[in-house]
């Protein structure tokens, strides 16, 4: 790791590789030892107004370039990622502690991200409305302009991807705000944009005090819209300064995913795909299965083969050998763990497995199984971001839809039945932005992803993703 990692790391402003200097500094921790390994400066008032200059200055340049030109440095980006991909997952892994393999798989997907845009970006047609002889109606799409984007620790590089690779198609500037926990991988992914060829000051990337940090960029004139994945919280706050200057957002919040399966599915099936998935980053993923909903019938035969199935995760650093889950990304989420299982088992949940930390060093938590968890349990509620699932039984199909809606949330669902009648009314009466049944595919790329209610707004991914990020204008011509 020490040979990949960079001992300090550096802001990208205006073209420019910007080292710590007098600027104050953020630790970066290897989640899997809770040792330092970087330093990382910590952009301040002057650097801000500095991107946000150079962004409004790249602006016009890079919406004027040809689509094609654009498509083709997308396109390049994406092979120096994949030329890269080993070395920036090693980074990722130490920064971020999610398993090798995986970090590296996050590099080469992001860098699909940037293909599929390159494309979308040419096929962003308008069309023209039908007038009398003499008269000229159509409408197009415009790049919306400078963009500020916020992303956060568990995934360092798809997210802040899912946020570039658009933008930048479009034909906007973007100043990137990565999480300070996870910064050398995005950072490496704007280098291959640069050394793809991308304009100065088109794509920068600053870090700091967030709430400092946000909350410059998004008062600036400068910029028009706003890109956030994080916590509601987080995110209604960030709405509120939005909405000073009207600007157009994009949010995608917390998600709490019931997971709905039902008597007649294929359990074995069904067992497989959600024991991976429940433990994949540590269960640290917005869409994770979280709320269990088992039907009566199979209750007790599903909670016994899944906790099998979750006793042979195995958990340690990612640079190990066939480790399947890493640490939790920070120390704060260990507590977090404790906290919502204790609460769980206080009021009636029972453990069937984990529900304790592990090792002396770093921040590693067992995989946790909780059964017959109460609809009052804290756990039911929020949204734990932990390697935890918590199962309760129903008996109806009404009943298991009022549950899985009953949360202010609404980002990932999931469902297992053979009954097509069944899977039909799931898909159209459970309120989330992403329904899956019989599968756990939400982030395919070319769909929508974006959730409902409590979980934001808007979408990321695929045409519609493209499009958050550009304006419609109507012309009409005599």
């Amino acid at each position: 790791m020490s040979d990949t990692y960079p001992r300090t790391l550096q802001l990208h402003i205006d073209g420019e590789w910007i080292d710590t200097g007098d600027r104050k500094v953020h630790h970066v921790v290897n989640p899997s030892t809770g040792q330092t390994i970087s330093d990382l400066p910590k952009a301040n008032a002057a650097d801000l107004d500095r991107a946000l200059d150079a962004a409004d200055r790249a602006f016009p340049v890079w919406r004027d370039t040809p689509v094609n030109e654009r498509a083709a440095i997308l396109r390049k980006a994406a092979e120096l990622m994949r030329e890269r991909a080993p070395d920036i997952g090693r980074m990722m892994t130490a920064e971020q502690g999610k398993p090798l393999a995986q970090a590296v798989g996050e590099v080469t997907n992001s860098a699909n991200m940037f293909d599929i845009m390159a494309e979308e970006a040419k096929r962003c047609y308008g069309r023209v409305l039908v007038r009398p002889a003499g008269q000229q109606s159509f409408v197009k799409y415009q790049p919306v302009g400078p963009v500020a984007a916020f992303s956060p620790w568990n995934f360092p590089v798809f997210t802040p991807a899912r946020k570039l690779a658009p933008a930048l198609a479009a034909g906007c500037s973007i100043i990137l705000k990565p999480a300070e926990e996870t910064p050398a991988s995005p950072i490496e992914m704007v280098r291959c944009l640069i050394d793809a060829g991308l304009p100065s000051g088109t794509a920068q990337v600053v870090f700091g005090d967030p709430a400092e940090v946000s909350s410059h960029l998004i008062a600036s004139d400068v910029i028009r819209k706003v890109s956030f994945t994080g916590s509601v919280p987080v995110g209604k706050h960030l709405l509120k300064l939005a909405a000073e200057g009207a600007k157009r957002t994009t949010m995608e919040l917390g998600g709490h995913a019931p997971v709905l399966v039902f008597d007649d599915c294929d359990m074995d099936k069904a067992l497989d795909l959600l024991a991976v998935s429940k433990f994949r980053n540590a269960g640290q993923v917005c869409v994770s299965p979280t709320r269990f909903y088992v039907q009566s019938a199979i209750y007790e035969k599903f909670a016994t083969e899944f906790t099998k199935r979750a006793e042979k995760v195995q958990v340690g650093d990612g640079f190990g050998d066939n480790i399947d889950m890493g640490p939790l990304a920070n120390p704060r989420r260990p507590a977090a763990m404790e906290k919502l299982i204790g609460d769980a088992r206080s009021k009636g949940a029972d453990v069937r497995l984990g529900g304790e930390a592990m090792g002396d060093d770093g921040y590693f938590y067992r995989p946790t199984v909780l059964t017959n968890v109460p609809l009052d349990a804290d756990i039911m509620n929020s949204e734990p971001f932990g390697p935890v699932a918590a199962m309760r039984p129903f008996d109806t199909l009404d009943e298991v839809i009022e549950q899985a809606n009953r949360l202010p949330l609404g980002l990932a669902a999931y469902a297992f039945t053979e009954n097509l009648r069944t899977a039909n009314i799931v898909g159209d009466k459970v309120e989330a932005g992403m329904v899956a049944i019989n599968n756990l595919t939400v982030s395919p790329g070319d769909a929508p992803f974006g959730g409902v209610k409590e979980s934001g707004h808007g979408s990321e991914d695929g045409p519609d993703g493209l499009k958050a990020y550009m304006v419609m204008k109507a012309i009409h011509q005599s």
